[in-house]
């Protein structure tokens, strides 16, 4: 029986991809002045789309296992969710064809502490609710 529900299982890939998301944008930053480098990004939020999009158009049921035996339906939130980290060759913003934007990754490194910062708030939430049910729902 798991006792944690999709919503947690979510949550923890999503402050993974954050994390990692924080060092890559950290990396470009402290590659501004690197002749050659190119920009680099975590696409996380293009597949978690796809992937609610697909979940809204298929209709789901629910498979349960009478024995310890049988295999699991259905497949682990870590298989569905892999983030990939794309390297951006579109532009050279200086002569050396370096394309690093520095207020740019501040912006994205801001909006990832900010996203970073409510998933652990939500996360939280969550465990919060189930600390209830399990020393209050006994009641």
């Amino acid at each position: 029986m798991n006792i944690f529900s999709n919503n947690i299982n979510l949550l923890q890939r999503a402050l993974d991809v954050s994390s990692l998301r924080q060092k890559v944008l950290s990396n470009n930053i402290s590659n501004v002045d690197t002749p050659g480098y190119k920009t680099l990004d975590v696409s996380f939020e293009d597949i978690l789309k796809n992937e609610q999009e697909k979940s809204i158009k298929i209709p789901r049921f629910k498979g349960y296992r009478t024995d310890p035996r049988h295999i699991a339906i259905g497949s682990q939130m870590n298989d569905l969710f892999q983030p990939k980290i794309v390297v951006q060759n579109q532009t050279s913003i200086f002569n050396h064809e370096n394309n690093v934007d520095i207020e740019s990754e501040m912006t994205k490194l801001a909006e990832n502490n900010l996203w970073y910062n409510t998933l652990t708030q939500v996360t939280n939430k969550e465990f919060g609710m189930l600390r209830y049910v399990i020393t209050e729902g006994r009641r």
